[in-house]
């Protein structure tokens, strides 16, 4: 019978896949797309969720060695800097496997733990799981959009 870290790892795997399965088809051209009168591009999205993930990892699930600069928070708003898809890919699958890795190292009775932080008050680490996969699947839908009747804007 699978623990419940094996099924909440199992939920999130399942949940990032709306962001996955659209990463290919992503061109470089597409990272400028802006949904008007949204601000924020493709790109913009993209490096967002890799920071929110890895302040995740970091913050509230306990992966202290991770280093992480959170350019779009601090900025609050898209510079127009998000433009290498490669090293925007890499950012990505780095986030995924930061997460994945300190997600499946929580014990049974660590979820039950409760976590503050200024962003979201107090949570336990099951309801800031619930939290990070709402907010990578919410951008994935925006990203979807974007893909699909987005324009580059001057």
């Amino acid at each position: 019978m699978a623990t419940q870290t094996e099924h909440l790892t199992s939920l999130w795997k399942e949940s990032r896949t709306r962001l996955e399965n659209q990463l290919s088809s992503i061109t470089t051209f597409d990272l400028k797309k802006k949904l008007a009168p949204s601000p924020n591009s493709l790109g913009f999205l993209l490096r967002h969720i890799v920071e929110v993930e890895l302040l995740f990892a970091k913050n509230v699930f306990g992966a202290k060695g991770t280093k992480i600069i959170a350019k779009t928070i601090i900025a609050q708003h898209d510079t127009g800097e998000w433009t290498d898809l490669e090293k925007l890919i890499l950012m990505l699958d780095n986030s995924r496997d930061v997460l994945m890795d300190i997600i499946q190292k929580q014990d049974a009775t660590d979820w039950d733990v409760e976590i503050k932080t200024k962003e979201f008050g107090v949570k336990t680490k099951a309801q800031a799981l619930g939290r990070i996969i709402s907010h990578t699947a919410y951008h994935a839908g925006q990203i979807g959009i974007i893909l699909k009747y987005g324009t580059v804007f001057n």
